[in-house]
């Protein structure tokens, strides 16, 4: 069967929209639109008010529009769409069917105390057993909080909360829900029933009467509404609600045989996960500052959230604001030559969060720590690749412990996966094979969640197959690079 879907991937950054075509055996990729996703930031009322950052909903819009006139001018058209996009953020609808307001992003200020408050009324151990997701202040309940208690007449205008690939689906099709792997992000789903939990709304005086049904990866979200194929000379193109969430995305193209499996979807961030068919909620998962949160095909994933590649990025435009124009094939080479094991830094420590001279502060870092001081590109380098190599089989022990399971292997997936030296430490650190690819991982699961639905491809583990098989997937493994150490933390 030769089934032709457009997969919207939109990032904090940027977006895409690619179509995707599953015909036998092969799969083809096409890019049909890019751009830029640029948040805004809008002044309050009065000179002392703070700003707020919001989404650009009407670019974002307008931005999915184009990706369809391109695809219907170049007789490419598919049988059918998804959204995916990053987690937590909503929208507001009113009784009008109108959006209130743009969305506010999670990097806005509104949330800042807003856990503690929570705590006071509903203990972070509770919270924590009722949802099994990890504590982050831009989690969409603490955003909920925010609103509450800074813009009240919000909600109380407002007649259903949609998170952002709903927010997108809706105003493609009219049909309101919660995509149940977008929904596990905002910490007020409970995981076992797959429902909203009532105990945390009451606990809040949040209103849960905001909350659509949620439904699972590959429910139908109707068709395109008709002023929009009236405004763009389409037909009523089907549109699904995939794996919605990014990373859930990526997790159902993981290319895996086996069912115990861990993968890292790596890019600026890296998420290690594992699938299990229910969550394990206890005091040694949330200990190791693991989050549960639902899939593809109804799974539950159990995932740890690290520094990913953004060392590495960060570190790059440092040096080339000093005039040394590196790419990554050149820092790899220089970081493949370097002396192992020198130093090492925890990637996730807050002061290499921020924008600004990373090689500088992994300098301090490493003087304070009382280790050597990487002075050259190749040194530093080296010892970013390290230190990732190590939190990732730290990352490999957590999940291991909390459970009880043994992985045979690695699947590195997204553009890290492009990267053989992380890919090699990796395997090394870790002491098991790593399987590189594939780069579009997100896309692909996007995809697959729309065939699946289509019955163009049968299930979670066809699709795998299928991807297995149509891409190419480099074994990566252990072979010595140095004399791992033991011993992580510094």
């Amino acid at each position: 069967m030769n089934h032709r879907v457009l997969a919207v991937d939109l990032g904090a950054s940027s977006g895409r929209a690619m179509l995707v075509s599953c015909t036998g055996n092969a799969i083809e990729m096409q890019e049909i639109h890019r751009f830029v996703n640029q948040p805004l930031e809008i002044g309050g009322a009065g000179a002392a008010a703070p700003h707020t950052l919001f989404w650009d909903l009407d670019l974002l819009i307008g931005e999915i529009k184009r990706a369809l006139v391109i695809a219907r001018d170049r007789d490419l058209l598919p049988d059918s769409l998804a959204i995916d996009t990053w987690g937590v953020d909503f929208g507001l609808i009113g009784a009008d069917g109108k959006v209130i307001q743009n969305p506010v992003h999670y990097r806005d200020a509104r949330t800042a105390g807003m856990m503690e408050e929570c705590f006071a009324r509903l203990p972070a151990e509770r919270l924590y057993a009722l949802t099994g997701v990890q504590f982050m202040e831009l989690n969409t309940v603490f955003q909920l909080a925010a609103a509450a208690k800074y813009r009240p007449e919000l909600l109380e205008q407002a007649q259903t909360l949609l998170l952002m690939p709903d927010l997108l689906t809706y105003l493609l099709t009219g049909q309101a829900a919660a995509e149940f792997s977008i929904a596990g992000t905002t910490q007020l789903l409970d995981p076992v029933t797959k429902d909203w939990c009532g105990e945390i709304f009451d606990a809040l005086s949040l209103p849960k009467r905001l909350m659509p049904p949620v439904v699972m990866p590959g429910t139908p979200a109707g068709v395109l509404r008709r002023e929009i194929c009236e405004e763009l000379g389409l037909p009523p193109i089907p549109v699904v609600r995939t794996a919605s969430h990014d990373t859930k995305a990526a997790a159902a193209a993981v290319p895996a045989v086996t069912d115990d499996f861990l993968f890292i979807s790596l890019g600026t961030w890296a998420i290690m996960g594992t699938e299990l068919a229910e969550p394990v909620i206890s005091d040694a998962v949330k200990n190791e500052n693991l989050t549960n949160e639902g899939g593809a095909g109804g799974v539950s994933l159990m995932m740890k959230t690290m520094t990913g590649c953004w060392l590495l990025q960060e570190s790059r435009r440092q040096w080339r604001r000093e005039g040394n124009e590196l790419s990554f094939p050149e820092i790899e080479k220089l970081a493949a030559e370097a002396p192992p094991f020198r130093s090492l830094i925890d990637p996730d420590h807050p002061r290499f969060a921020p924008p600004g001279d990373l090689p500088g502060e992994i300098r301090a870092y490493c003087a304070e720590t009382g280790q050597p001081v990487p002075q050259t590109v190749g040194e530093t380098a080296r010892c970013i690749y390290e230190s990732l190599a190590l939190s990732f089989r730290k990352s490999k022990e957590q999940i291991e412990r909390c459970t009880g399971k043994t992985f045979p292997a690695i699947h590195i997936i997204g553009g890290g996966s492009q990267n053989p030296l992380i890919c090699e430490m990796t395997a090394a650190a870790c002491g098991i094979p790593v399987y590189a690819g594939p780069v579009e991982a997100t896309v692909l699961g996007n995809a697959a969640v729309q065939w699946i639905a289509a019955d163009a491809v049968k299930d979670i583990a066809a699709a795998r197959k299928l991807i297995a098989e149509a891409f190419p997937i480099k074994k990566v493994t252990p072979m010595a690079v140095g004399s791992w150490p033991l011993i992580t933390d510094h």
